[in-house]
Order: structure tokens, then sequence, then C-alpha cells
């Protein structure tokens, strides 16, 4: 690791058990609280006293949990040679490096830790600098037909791998049998989906824009988070030459209307928060990610945090949404409670209410039984259809200008 990235890390341990006094200090309060109120009025000097004493105690306990937790990280950071290997080296380090920006992406940000990833374009593990003579060494079979992998929550590029030599990626298949080049783009998922959006709205349109031969076709292709950022994308850049080239759009998993463990987070912390006793709880579990909390009811835009209609599904591509539970039969009681595990299937379909009517077209939904989550990612079934997709359904035509 380089010294920079041992720094990182034992910062953010350091805050990390910082916080954790903070959360102590609280309870305390709480419980004090309680004490003193049922004493009553009469203990009022011994409370300003202890409060005092209390205060300053946790405050001076922050401060050298955080130095005791940061020094020994520092330490080998002065060890370690400048010219170090990154963690980012192995798919382990960037599975490690994913997953915190997941948890706390946006407070890696504010803090500008150097793990906090930038939104960037992907070919084997590596950056690609995106101009026209980066893309043209990245890509020297570049063609016409574009395929944009966005990964979901806690994961990067190389998600899409998922299942080694056993499945052929979806990427690679489309290249070889479809004649797609698949950029995979990878990015900090603990930000706001609107924040990602924007930034992948900007990326593509860099893209387009200096790519070694005219586009004339693009499909979008999101995992879980990722189907919402693709969607943010498309709304923020309908004005742009990208948006105007998307043909297909599918989103494999995605929490279009929320997802129950967020969903369940977020009743838990307000009801942690109704104690002063466990209101340090409730602040310890609010510290995960704007990206985390905006899977509470599948936020994409701006609008939706105001209340305002955010549809964000583009008129001139065809939208293509898949489901997986753990059983065969997506109508039975087990299929219908825990779906996936992580995003029930009215979610991942974008379908309020049984018996209401299909945004789309009814073949445009796919359900794959006997899978979960992440087997989205790269499933020879999943794929089947995405090929047939591609393969049998017309481009809807471009927008008139």
């Amino acid at each position: 690791m380089r010294p920079e990235e041992i720094t990182a890390l034992g910062d953010l341990a350091g805050e990390a058990a910082s916080g954790l006094a903070g959360q102590i200090a609280e309870m305390h309060k709480g419980i004090a609280g309680r004490v003193w109120r049922a004493v009553g009025p009469m203990a009022l000097p011994v409370k300003l006293a202890h409060e005092q004493i209390a205060r300053g105690a946790y405050s001076v306990a922050r401060g050298i949990t955080r130095t005791a937790v940061q020094a020994p990280w520092r330490a080998v950071s002065a060890t370690q040679s400048a010219d170090a290997p990154s963690i980012e080296v192995t798919v382990a380090g960037r599975a490690v490096v994913g997953a915190l920006n997941g948890a706390f992406g946006d407070t890696l940000v504010r803090s500008r830790n150097s793990l906090a990833v930038p939104m960037t374009l992907r070919q084997g593990g590596h950056d690609v600098e995106c101009t026209a003579a980066g893309l043209r060494r990245a890509f020297p079979h570049a063609t016409p037909r574009l395929a944009v992998f966005v990964h979901g929550l806690c994961q990067n590029d190389d998600a899409w791998r998922m299942g080694g030599a056993r499945h052929v990626p979806y990427g690679v298949r489309m290249q070889v049998e479809l004649g797609y080049t698949p950029l995979y783009v990878r990015y900090n998922t603990g930000r706001h989906v609107s924040e990602n959006g924007r930034e992948l709205a900007r990326l593509l349109d860099q893209i387009v824009e200096r790519w070694p031969t005219e586009v004339h076709e693009i499909a979008l292709v999101g995992h879980s988070m990722g189907g919402l950022t693709a969607r943010s994308a498309c709304h923020y850049g309908p004005d742009c030459e990208w948006c105007g080239k998307v043909r297909h759009v599918f989103t494999l998993g995605s929490p279009h209307l929320g997802a129950p463990l967020e969903q369940l987070a977020s009743a838990t912390s307000a009801g942690l928060a109704v104690l002063p006793e466990t209101r340090g709880l409730a602040r310890a579990l609010n510290i995960r990610s704007a990206g985390i909390k905006d899977l509470r009811y599948g936020y994409l835009v701006d609008e939706c945090w105001i209340g305002e209609d955010c549809d964000a599904f583009l008129r001139t591509a065809n939208h293509y949404f898949v489901c997986a539970t753990l059983t065969r039969d997506p109508d039975t009681l087990i299929a219908s409670v825990i779906g996936d595990m992580l995003v029930l299937r009215a979610s991942a379909w974008s379908h309020h209410a049984r018996g209401e009517r299909m945004r789309f077209p009814i073949d445009q939904y796919q359900h794959v039984g006997g899978a979960n989550h992440f087997d989205l990612l790269n499933h020879p079934a999943i794929y089947e259809q995405m090929r047939r997709w591609l393969s049998s359904r017309k481009a809807l035509p471009a927008a008139a200008a």
C-alpha cells in the first residue's frame, strides 16, 4: 500500500473510534438525564457540575481515542516507500476500497480522504484517460455501438466478472456476438445518486465526443444502484449528444421504488432516536452514506428530495427490468417477502401495485428464479434474455430536434 493510503485508512479508523466515544457520551447523557429528572430540582448544582465534568472528559476521550488509533497507521505509513504499489493493484484491494466508498463515500469526499474514488472509465482494472488519444489506445477496435456498464453499491468495475471462469461476462459476449464495445464505469457509490448521475452524464458526453469512430447507439446496463445512476444520468443529459443515442436501458435488480433493508435501517434509526438513552445509537446508524440513504425510496435526481415528479425514463430508449428471487415461482409467499434478499420484484420492475397497468410492454420485464441479487451481475439466463431483447427489438427512433 502507498503511504497516503495507509494514512487514509488510519484517519478513517480514528474517526470511527472517536465517533464511538461520542456515542457513549450521548448514551451517558441520556441515562443521566433520566436520573436528574427523577431526583428533581434539588439536584441542580450536582447536575451542572456532572455535565461539565462529563463534557470535558468525553471531549478529551474522543481526542485521545482518535490519536491513539491513528498513530500506529501513521507510523507504518512513515516506513513505507513512496513508490510502493497501491492497494488497488489487487482485486481484493479494489473490493475493499469499493466497500469503504459505498459505506462512507460522502464522508471520504468531505474529508478529502485519498481513498475516495472519482468517477472514471475503466479498462483491465485501470483508469482510462478520456481524451481522443487515450480512448484510441484503450479501445483500438472501437465500434459505433457502446454498452456502458454501471455497477451497484459498494462495488467496482470488477463486479461484472463475478462468477469467474464459470461464466463469460456480459460485456465480452456483447462484443463478440453483437458488436458492442463494452465500457465499464467506476464511481463512489456513497455519494448521492443524483451527484453520480450528473458526473456520469458529463463522462458519457466526453466519451462520445472523443470516441475513435462515430457513435450510433448506446446501451446502458446498470446493476442495483447502477440502474438508478444510469437513469439519473439520462435525466441530467437530455441536451447532450450521447443521451440522444441511448436506445436500450437495462436495470438489473435496481430498487426503483426503494430497498427494504434501507427502509428498515431508516425506521430503526427513527425508533432509536426517540429515547435519549439510544439516541447515540441512532446517530451511529445514520453515519451510513448518502448513497445508501437514497435507496430508501429509490431517489435518483434532486427533484425527488422535494417531492416533485422524477420519472427519468427516456422516451427514445427501450427500458428492460430484471429481478431475481431465490424461488423459481415469483408469485409464492417467500418470493414476495424476500425477493432477491435486497430488492423486491415490485421495486425492481418499478411497478407499484398488482393489477396496475405496466409502464412498458410486458415482454420488457424478466424474472430469474433460483438466483440472488449478485447473480444478476453475470448470469447466463440473464444474458440470453438481454441478447434476445437486443437482437429482436428494434431501437426506438431518436427524438426530433
